[in-house]
């Protein structure tokens, strides 16, 4: 019995998943994707999108492999694109390079693409089949997804808690929580984001940088939810032209000329019954261009995005240490019983040096 062809297929499309997730943090507003070019069962040419405004992946493994891209096949995450934005039609390029066939993982939701793309190659003759590594192309992009279906930022919600469930000791102490692994995880975790966002009682107690201290990582924007503008116009947060400060109407208007002077954008968002309207702040969140928000205020931030609805997945780092009392990790939720509890989908665990990451999803694309 012969080889199952589609052991193949999912060999090469997971090479070109490993590509694509090399540009993880550098693409938005694209996707990431990663495109592989195989002649014979070799691969002849490889590739993956860097960044906004660079050529795609299709067009960097298609230049690799050269003439040996006629009559091959191209293994690719991502429905080819068949418009003109920064860069030309990726279908145009497949078809002049004479390929025989087309792999993808799923179609582009972008309405500019979303089965265009398959067409244009298929009325080429080209044959094109679609759905191998599906989900696991998905959650690559699921920032992205998450936003072409929604309209607003895909939003994660990180905290890390000792094993009883405490963020600080009762004196308000908390650094630190975790050991240094954990601490860089969650480095890697913000450079993966578009914005970090913390309330202004984080702000004002920590004065935190909410840079991602990895070396080449790209760096988020800051978001602040500070109702009545405490944040000062030195904080240390403030990063001009990419830092995002939301408050209520009437806020104060001397704090508000204080920080726009330092660069920040201020932008009024409607009041909820506690602090501010959810929904509206990541309204504001997609007007400034972002596809994805990095909650990792305290446990009032926390409380009220979950409360909301709008957290899609959840990183909470346990570290193994008791305090007995202190603040705890998450506010009030309202749950009477534990029917009433928030349910995490597909949890997983990850070791962190002498501590532990588990996430999971509450809502996805």
């Amino acid at each position: 019995m012969g080889q199952d062809p589609r052991n193949d297929d999912v060999r090469f499309m997971t090479e070109a998943l490993r590509l694509a997730a090399k540009a993880y943090g550098h693409t938005s507003p694209n996707p990431m994707v990663g495109a592989v070019v195989v002649r014979e069962g070799e691969i002849v040419g490889t590739g993956f999108h860097p960044e906004a405004g660079k050529p795609h992946a299709e067009v960097f493994a298609l230049r690799e492999a050269g003439e040996s891209a006629r009559g091959a096949s191209l293994y690719v995450t991502l429905e080819p694109c068949s418009h003109y934005g920064r860069t030309p039609p990726c279908t145009e390029a497949v078809i002049s390079a004479g390929i025989s066939r087309v792999i993808c993982a799923h179609l582009d939701p972008d309405p500019r693409v979303n089965g265009r793309g398959a067409r244009i190659l298929s009325d080429a003759g080209i044959e094109v089949s679609v759905g191998i590594c599906e989900a696991e192309s998905r959650r690559l992009n699921e920032h992205y997804l998450w936003r072409k279906a929604t309209g607003r930022p895909w939003v994660s919600l990180k905290w890390a808690q000792t094993l009883d469930g405490r963020v600080a000791t009762s004196t308000g102490h908390s650094r630190w929580v975790t050991g240094p692994d954990a601490r860089e995880r969650s480095h890697i975790l913000r450079s993966h984001h578009d914005a970090v966002a913390v309330g202004i009682g984080t702000a004002l107690a920590d004065d935190p940088r909410l840079d991602a201290r990895i070396e080449g990582a790209s760096q988020p924007w800051h978001v602040v939810f500070d109702s009545g503008l405490r944040l000062p116009g030195d904080a240390r947060l403030i990063v001009p032209e990419k830092t995002l400060v939301l408050c209520a109407p009437g806020a104060d208007r001397e704090g508000r000329a204080a920080l726009e002077a330092a660069g920040a954008r201020v932008v009024e968002v409607p009041r909820a019954e506690r602090g501010l309207d959810i929904t509206a702040a990541l309204d504001a969140c997609a007007t400034a261009g972002l596809l994805s928000v990095f909650v990792e205020g305290g446990p009032t931030l926390a409380a009220s995005f979950l409360r909301s609805g709008h957290v899609n997945r959840v990183y909470a780092f346990i570290a193994p240490k008791l305090l007995g009392t202190g603040l705890d990790a998450v506010g009030d939720l309202t749950a009477g019983t534990m029917d009433d509890a928030l349910q995490l989908r597909d949890p997983e665990l990850e070791r962190c040096g002498s501590d532990w990451m588990i996430t999971g999803t509450l809502r996805d694309a």
